[in-house]
């Protein structure tokens, strides 16, 4: 069954406001919810992050009153949905259980979209990306068993698999070599631009929350591992922005963010395994109907196009959480010695490369590996999780005697 949201409308925007009884939701059961619904609700507080975001920077730029008040509106009931999305999440559960969490999202969110991408270029991208979350996982999984002792199975069940990726050490790169060539808006598929926004919004909502909670611990070596993941985030975020048209008007980019969010709401609707978070999806997809209607009339009344030219006549097949265990290994063992230079990809280790690695490590490990070292000190091994088998990569399998 097709669905064109531009020919929807939604409820009207002065329904839309709700009191603080509506926004009190009932958060979900950490320890019996489905890990793809934490991963959905993660999912839709980062794309409402940057809706509201973008409207502010839009304002920032707009010379017409009108204009900033229509974006002042829908801001706020932005806002409102954001504030019920997020409250969704528990919070007796830990910063590190919340972190794994944001990995599981990016890994099985960058997979669902690298396979589903159909520009050859702009999939590489998210490919490559996809084996850093990967590692980003194993290593916060080996501290959260090292200083909570549980292991990361209790919030990924075996969806994902938690073992190593592309090493975290060589995630460091020159920014130089973290900009990747943008689509041309003129001849990208519509999805493609979905896709560019879904995953660059995930990604800094990552590197938010990173720069945020990572000090909040004590133990040293998981404020450092925070510190170290962290500019790896801003590297990801760059990655994908730079993915996205510049030449994109502000009228055809608000558009954009708000089909978008029609997309995902629907998408999520489809799928939610919980009927209570369901109805929160529907309801949002609902108000957002009506934001799309507002964005493409802003459009047709001051970029002087119709919103049609640059958006989907429907919406694409839905965007799903699921498994990519098969995906993740086959890059495995193709891609983990990748690196970047310039907008390419390379396997050598260039100048460029290796002058900022020995400027950022110092001649010492970074935190990445020294969490591992001390989790094999005091543990006697270290943690994976894999379901499907060992390790793709016969340079990554465990050492004997220090896996379990």
């Amino acid at each position: 069954m097709t669905f064109n949201p531009l020919e929807q409308r939604g409820i009207p925007l002065e329904r839309q406001l709700r009191n603080w009884r509506e926004l009190n939701v009932e958060p979900i059961d950490p320890d019996h919810c489905d890990p793809y619904t934490r991963c959905r609700i993660i999912t839709m507080n980062g794309i409402e992050v940057e809706a509201s975001m973008f409207s502010h920077h839009f304002a920032r730029h707009c010379p017409d009153p009108e204009v900033r008040g229509q974006l002042a509106q829908v801001r706020y009931i932005e806002q409102q949905q954001q504030k019920a999305v997020n409250w969704l999440l528990p919070g007796l559960a830990s910063v590190l259980e919340t972190t794994i969490a944001y990995e599981q999202v990016a890994v099985d969110l960058t997979a669902w979209v690298a396979r589903s991408e159909p520009d050859p270029y702009l999939r590489q991208a998210y490919e490559f990306g996809v084996l850093e979350d990967f590692d980003h996982l194993y290593r916060y999984a080996n501290l959260y068993e090292m200083i909570e002792h549980r292991k990361a199975e209790s919030v990924v069940q075996q969806l994902t698999e938690v073992m190593p990726g592309r090493p975290t050490k060589f995630h460091h790169r020159h920014p130089l070599d973290n900009l990747r060539e943008p689509y041309d808006r003129a001849a990208t598929s519509p999805l493609s631009k979905l896709h560019a926004l879904t995953v660059m919004s995930a990604e800094q909502q990552t590197m938010n929350f990173y720069m945020n909670v990572g000090p909040q611990y004590m133990e040293p070596i998981a404020r450092q591992l925070y510190q170290e993941i962290a500019l790896i985030e801003e590297e990801h975020v760059t990655h994908y922005e730079s993915l996205v048209d510049p030449g994109e008007t502000w009228w055809e980019q608000l558009v954009n963010h708000e089909y978008n969010e029609c997309y995902l709401y629907h998408s999520f609707m489809e799928q939610e395994t919980d009927s209570r978070v369901r109805a929160i999806w529907e309801l949002h997809l609902n108000m957002e109907l009506e934001h799309l209607w507002h964005a493409c009339e802003l459009m047709r009344q001051h970029d002087g196009r119709d919103p049609q030219e640059v958006l989907a006549p429907e919406l694409p097949p839905v965007l799903t959480f699921e498994p990519n265990h098969a995906f993740v290994r086959g890059l495995l063992d193709t891609q983990i010695d990748l690196t970047t230079l310039g907008s390419g990809y390379v396997t050598e280790a260039h100048e460029r490369f290796q002058r900022l690695q020995e400027q950022i490590h110092g001649g010492e490990e970074p935190p990445s590996e020294r969490v591992m070292a001390q989790h094999r000190q005091s543990l006697g091994g270290e943690y994976r999780s894999q379901p499907s088998g060992e390790h793709p990569d016969a340079a990554s399998r465990e050492r004997k005697g220090e896996g379990r």
